[in-house]
């Protein structure tokens, strides 16, 4: 049972946050796209964080986040973005859909670690 999601279609981005978080003693699970996401929500209910990218093939991070919301109907877990995308018009969409923080590429785990495990506690 993972206590964050990590979606990300760059195996490389993917590794890298999985395994600083792993490295820093959070259980962590990865997915390849929001469809790939969805389908481990549904699967593993002790995920309390999803850092998710915003350009991904199947299905974006954006639209995974509102369906989170609406058809898993779940709005208590809480989700960040980690993208190259810093567009005003994306960010106010991101919050529409109840995104709690925007990260922007490359990741600087050591600035956010603190910031994830108050999340996930």
């Amino acid at each position: 049972m993972a206590q964050i999601l990590v979606v990300d279609d760059s195996s490389t981005v993917r590794n890298e946050v999985c395994d600083f978080l792993k490295a820093n003693g959070l259980a962590v699970a990865s997915a390849v796209d929001g469809k790939d996401g969805l389908d481990k929500l549904k699967s593993d209910s002790a995920i309390k964080l999803v850092i998710s990218d915003v350009n991904m093939p199947n299905m974006d991070g954006l639209t995974m986040a509102e369906k989170i919301r609406s058809d898993l109907k779940n709005t208590t877990i809480d989700i960040i973005m980690l993208t190259t995308e810093n567009s005003p018009a994306m960010k106010d969409r991101g919050k529409a859909a109840g995104i709690k923080g925007w990260i922007v590429k490359p990741f600087n785990g050591a600035a956010v670690i603190g910031s994830v495990k108050k999340l996930v506690s």
